[in-house]
């Protein structure tokens, strides 16, 4: 039995997979703008720059672009986040290059954390998007559980600090970062991911003095 790329007639080649990319692009942009249910066929191919009769040689219908979009976004995202933190040492850098990466991510898909919002809000569960959508969050979460345990048993971490509560703390400086990146404006986002940086560093406010 044919497989559904096949029965659809999709191309293939590289400029097949470019094509495919500005479609999820184009998907990503047009339900961050306008929702699930305002987004089309014919508008997602139109910012896509093609007809909406090429677009069904990859995509049987929008459902499938946006279950597409999700998992084209995890995939790149988790692997990149985890790499980042394997590329240096101590829990600082790990961390700055972790905040790096996803700045560097959210500059390549500007859309994802608004398109993500959008699908939230409207609440599609018939997309059954719960899963892909939180996997992304899990894996940041596992991504820093593991860079503030190698500093619990490095002994870099505070005495006072617990390993779960650290995390949880971190994990949410990260995702309340996402999350001002979907109404934020580039300059506005990049400030605050520097401020970010410059926190983890120690380095945010200079030294008071106690008297």
């Amino acid at each position: 039995m044919p497989s559904s790329s096949s029965q659809l007639g999709r191309p293939v080649g590289a400029r097949s997979e470019d094509t495919r990319r500005r479609i999820l692009a184009a998907a990503m942009r047009c339900v961050a703008e306008v929702g699930y249910s305002g987004a089309t066929i014919r508008e997602i191919a139109r910012l896509a720059g093609i007809t909406s009769g090429s677009l069904y040689h990859y995509f049987p219908n929008k459902a499938e672009i946006v279950k597409a979009a999700f998992t084209e976004i995890a995939e790149v995202s988790l692997p990149r986040l985890s790499a980042a933190a394997d590329r240096t040492e101590g829990v600082v850098d790990q961390l700055l290059a972790v905040l790096d990466e996803g700045g560097q991510l959210l500059r390549e898909n500007p859309h994802a954390v608004a398109f993500d919002r959008a699908l939230r809000v409207e609440s599609a569960e018939h997309l059954q998007l719960d899963r892909d959508s939180d996997m992304i969050y899990t894996g940041l979460r596992t991504v820093i559980s593991e860079i503030v345990q190698q500093s619990h048993r490095d002994g870099v971490l505070s005495a006072d600090a617990d390993v779960d509560g650290t995390t949880d703390a971190i994990f949410a400086l990260f995702q309340g970062l996402s999350a001002h990146a979907a109404t934020a404006s580039p300059e506005r986002y990049r400030a605050t991911n520097h401020a970010l940086g410059l926190l983890i560093q120690g380095s945010l406010f200079g030294s008071v003095d106690p008297r």
